[in-house]
């Protein structure tokens, strides 16, 4: 399963600058929502992904800003990773304090700050043998991994580093395939909502 499939709502962004919405469960007018918001829907592999192109960082902020808080009537399982919708009024837009980096089912976390090295310590990441980088605790799914990510991105918010999170998804053509799901088996119920609002 992949990282995107967790949640009943993923944003992230591509490394070329989209940000993409995945909805793994029917959402109520979520369509509408999205498109409202200006994100074009594409069938993609099995999926419909909901997709904004590269553009300033203070639109795709206010854009998924509109359309997460409409979702967000509906679930509180979303999680929001995209590093394109990163915008705060009064801040130059510079490298992050923090910056998480998924890659062949794995995350590896720098940190430019005593701050965020500590925050990345407290959430389980433990300095990797580079000397530079951090690793997750072993042995962590991806549902492990995206909610260790998670808790330590909204903690560092809270302490006003920024972050940036790269999913190692070069363009909206690599993300993955839906998965396949078995048409008799009931849905299961989530495990518990793994929720970022984005900072106002």
């Amino acid at each position: 399963m992949s990282l995107l499939d967790i949640p009943d709502v993923f944003f992230g962004s591509t490394d070329d600058g989209h940000t993409f919405v995945v909805l793994n469960r029917r959402i109520r007018n979520a369509d509408r929502l999205l498109t409202d918001a200006g994100f074009l829907a594409r069938e993609h592999l099995g999926r419909t992904l909901y997709l904004l192109p590269p553009g300033p960082s203070q639109d795709a902020h206010e854009r998924a800003g509109l359309a997460m808080h409409g979702l967000l009537a509906h679930t509180l399982d979303l999680v929001d990773l995209s590093w394109t919708t990163r915008w705060s009024p009064g801040t130059p837009e510079a490298d992050p304090d923090l910056r998480f980096q998924f890659t062949d089912g794995t995350v590896t976390a720098t940190a430019e700050t005593t701050t965020a090295r500590s925050l990345l310590e407290q959430h389980g990441f433990a300095l990797a043998a580079d000397g530079s980088s951090y690793q997750p605790q072993p042995g962590l799914d991806q549902r492990g991994l995206l909610g260790a990510v998670s808790a330590a991105e909204t903690h560092a918010y809270t302490h006003g580093l920024t972050v940036s999170v790269g999913l190692g998804i070069p363009t909206p053509m690599e993300i993955p395939a839906a998965p396949r799901r078995a048409s008799s088996a009931p849905p299961s119920p989530p495990s518990g909502p793994a929720t970022r609002r984005r900072p106002r």
